[in-house]
């Protein structure tokens, strides 16, 4: 399992300093094409590029790709994730296909790949969402295997320090504050980390059009951190935190997501496709369907979508500026952008 810092590390080699050219507009059609939340999305996208260069089908391409953060030592993803404020890591993941088929996962522990959970689930049942025990017995009983009750040594430390004095204050992504961006207009960017190096994000969205045309998307994250024994967001529920339409297009979301729920935001976006919106657009507008809802109380979180259409043209928008999302179209190492958002830097 690599260490979240040769993770990290990995990242940076990966991505060159750049600036925006008409060779790479944001909005070019093509195919295939796989698009994740946030920086660290480029090493995620590598690994779903090796499918979908070999034509490879867009669903295999988001799993695997979901797979490769959960492996991570990271502080949002996976087992090695911040706990909530019972000491516990607790996991929510979803995937979807070209048909509409899907499989979700919430409130799992103890299994380090949720996704492959979630799509097991869509392929041998006839159910689509397990939460809780019932999703860890039916991990369990597919031959998952049932990983130690432990605390990653970065997890563990950051709790101990919240202890202290208990506060549920969740911050707006930092990297707004701290990024090293030498473009702020929707352009490609240089990595932005913390000053210590740790990368800022939350849940892992990818979502993949092949080169037959298909679409298919997948979600995961451990949620937020020291958030009540229980919750759940929107990254694990269809609509919500993934919604994939193969006529149309496929989005995902990032960041508060009871906010998300409230509008059923990927749904919204591929809804907004459909009637002719670009992805760009069609995040926009549900980025503002949220902010609508109580202008003061947005300006305190962050929401940003991404979305693909069906002709391979991608775009993304957020609430604050500090929303990243990696695209790869070739086999190049992909790029960075910083997504356009409602308030400004």
């Amino acid at each position: 399992m690599q260490s979240r810092r040769k993770f990290i590390q990995w990242s940076a080699l990966s991505l060159p300093f750049i600036s925006a050219t008409k060779a790479f507009s944001k909005t070019i059609a093509s195919k295939p094409i796989v698009v994740s939340t946030w920086d660290s999305g480029l090493a995620v996208n590598a690994e779903a590029w090796k499918v979908l260069k070999k034509n490879g089908r867009a669903l295999d391409a988001v799993e695997v790709a979901a797979n490769s953060i959960e492996d991570t030592i990271n502080c949002c993803v996976g087992l090695g994730g911040n706990p909530d404020r019972d000491g516990k890591v607790t996991l929510d993941a979803c995937i979807m296909d070209e048909k509409a088929n899907c499989g979700s996962v919430a409130f799992l522990q103890h299994i380090k790949h949720p996704i492959s959970v979630a799509r097991k689930l869509m392929e041998t049942t006839p159910h689509v969402m397990l939460v809780g025990d019932g999703a860890l017995q039916f991990a369990l009983a597919n031959g998952f295997k049932r990983e130690p009750d432990k605390l990653s040594a970065d997890a563990e430390k950051t709790y101990k320090e919240w202890l202290k004095k208990s506060d549920y204050k969740p911050v707006i992504n930092i990297e707004q504050q701290q990024i090293k961006a030498k473009k702020t207009d929707g352009g490609p960017f240089a990595p932005s980390y913390f000053d210590d190096g740790t990368p800022n994000h939350d849940t892992m969205g990818t979502i993949a059009l092949d080169a037959s045309g298909n679409l298919s998307g997948a979600c995961t994250t451990s949620g937020m951190a020291f958030k009540l024994h229980g919750r759940v967001g929107d990254s694990p529920i269809i609509g919500a935190g993934l919604f994939v339409d193969n006529e149309i297009g496929a989005a995902t979301s990032s960041g508060q997501g009871e906010e998300v729920i409230r509008v059923a935001g990927t749904h919204l976006v591929v809804e907004m496709m459909r009637l002719g919106k670009t992805p760009e657009e069609a995040c926009k507008i549900a980025v503002e369907r949220i902010v609508k809802i109580n202008p003061e109380k947005a300006k305190g979180f962050q929401v940003g979508f991404i979305a693909i259409n069906k002709q391979g043209e991608y775009g993304a928008y957020s609430i604050q500026h500090g929303f990243s999302y990696s695209v790869t179209l070739a086999d190049d190492g992909g790029k960075v952008f910083m997504a356009k958002s409602h308030f400004p830097k």
